[in-house]
């Protein structure tokens, strides 16, 4: 074993337990642990911070495409992009009565909250007057809470949102910032930030994650964690590359186990007490991983289908969380 790697971990692990934030440089340097014993201990002491900080209660959330296809932005990963051909259904407006059956559902299922999500750069006008209605009224007669996804807002835009009763908005900022130029050109970090900076004006919750997979570094993984910070999020969705085909990352390779659950583990250390959500792409994760990730650090998920690729039923994700030692 690399006994100034272990050290090394062991201390980084002394003071995030003891509530200190790691500064940038320290976490930048975890990323550079590769000893396997060192890694083992990452991983171990990712989930006692994940003890202490974190509640016992598993965080759930379900999701429903608002509006598909036909997106202008050229994101790279994006299946609903306008500038792929994908075959991606494209509608403009999710039926209502269908956005309440699923609402309606997941509220039965214990579900904690529902989520509208939107293709595009972002939804405005009718569209957005639309959407706030239908969240008003889900809220209303289901009880559930609600959280949306429609892009790059303003402050006016994010305002009806707030009064519709959405308290939490929703914006990845996908990779890392040093990344993110080579995987889309249409709008940038600083352009979802400023949303991001926008609904925190108004008072709203933020979930804010990204895609771990697409050929980025460990370090630019950690660039992303690091970002974040400034997102100030309550919620990290941690999604995992589905390659589509038709997109210009068809043919990437899958990101390996070891290094997701690496992943998992340097959040937990960058962020102790936020959310970490498994989002997309877990599907295809061994029963044995998805059980180890979430005891160092995943103790949120969005659950059902989840947009363009397939999730997982709601009966798998309780049993899930379940054998992990979590509350549904």
């Amino acid at each position: 074993m690399e006994r100034s790697e272990i050290d090394f971990v062991e201390s980084c692990a002394a003071r995030v337990l003891a509530g200190e934030t790691l500064d940038e440089e320290t976490l930048y340097r975890l990323t550079e642990v590769n000893d396997p014993g060192a890694i083992s201990l990452l991983e171990a002491k990712a989930e006692e911070i994940t003890r202490k900080f974190c509640q016992k209660k598993f965080d759930t959330c379900s999701i429903v495409n608002a509006r598909s296809g036909s997106c202008s932005e050229n994101c790279k990963w994006c299946a609903q992009s306008a500038h792929f051909n994908t075959g991606c259904e494209s509608y403009a407006l999710v039926d209502r009565d269908e956005a309440f059956r699923v609402a309606r559902y997941n509220a039965e299922c214990g579900i904690g909250r529902f989520s509208l999500v939107a293709s595009g750069r972002a939804v405005r006008g009718k569209s957005l007057e639309s959407i706030c209605a239908l969240l008003k009224e889900i809220r209303t007669e289901d009880g559930i809470n609600t959280c949306a996804s429609l892009g790059l807002l303003d402050e006016n835009e994010l305002r009806l949102l707030w009064e519709s009763g959405t308290h939490r908005y929703h914006c990845n900022l996908e990779t890392a910032p040093s990344y993110f130029p080579k995987l889309c050109t249409t709008h940038t970090i600083e352009d979802k930030l400023a949303t991001i900076d926008a609904a925190h004006r108004l008072g709203f919750e933020v979930c804010s994650g990204g895609i771990i997979g697409m050929g980025e570094t460990r370090r630019q993984r950690m660039e992303l964690a690091v970002t974040l910070r400034r997102a100030r999020p309550v919620s990290i969705p941690i999604n995992i590359l589905s390659p589509i085909p038709g997109t210009p990352l068809e043919n990437t390779p899958l990101i390996d186990e070891v290094e997701i659950l690496i992943t998992v583990a340097l959040f937990r250390f960058a962020h102790p007490a936020v959310q970490l959500r498994f989002a997309g792409g877990r599907a295809r994760l061994s029963r044995e991983a998805m059980l180890k990730a979430m005891k160092i650090g995943i103790n949120g998920a969005i659950v059902g289908d989840l947009l363009t690729t397939i999730g997982s039923t709601t009966d798998e994700d309780r049993k899930l969380v379940d054998e992990a030692g979590y509350e549904w």
